[in-house]
């Protein structure tokens, strides 16, 4: 008997406290295009809504958000692709001009853009050179202090001083959402 209360007396006290989270990864979505042939704003307030994540369902932890956004024909040097995060925390009710539905907008004004939208990822156009992809990775969480919103809408602007790429296959986005599991 006294092994056997030995052991349980081990298991309660080590056994209940030794854990380990892991990540678990979910299925990627992923598309291309959206952001095809998109016009230079210098201010950054005209752009497009390229893509919504809904954690409605999925209730993730957080997602990772990565791709390529490529520039058109002889950018201005030193300039740059901005892409921002807008959030929804009702999945319904969206700030100034967001509908959760990818299409063009124009953000009323910088004050208005700097109220709500969190700049997510800035790729610099450092060169004249035509047709060069720009990758970005970023994660939702970090941009919303730990949590993520139930929609997010993603913006793409930028002040390259031509428009972006025309083939949709060269604008591409993927988004990963991420959750923990703990196993004793």
């Amino acid at each position: 008997m006294a092994p056997i209360l030995a052991a349980l007396v081990l298991w309660l006290l080590f056994g209940l406290w030794i854990s380990t989270n892991r990540a678990v990864y979910q299925t990627a979505t992923s598309s291309t295009g959206g952001v095809t042939s998109l016009a230079t704003s210098s201010t950054f307030l005209a752009g497009y809504e390229w893509f919504v994540i809904d954690n409605g369902t999925e209730l993730a932890l957080d997602y990772q958000v990565s791709g390529q956004i490529m520039v058109g024909t002889t950018p201005t040097a030193n300039t740059e692709i901005r892409i921002y995060a807008v959030a929804s925390y009702d999945g319904s009710t969206w700030p100034d001009v967001f509908d959760g539905t990818p299409s063009a907008e124009t953000i009323t004004n910088a004050g208005v853009m700097a109220s709500f939208m969190k700049l997510a990822a800035v790729l610099p156009v450092t060169a004249t050179t035509s047709n060069v992809a720009h990758p970005f990775f970023f994660t939702i969480a970090q941009l919303f202090g730990g949590t993520v919103p139930k929609k997010v809408a993603i913006y793409v602007a930028h002040n390259t001083g031509v428009n972006l790429n025309s083939t949709g296959g060269n604008h591409t986005y993927a988004y990963v959402p991420y959750d923990s599991t703990n196993s004793a």
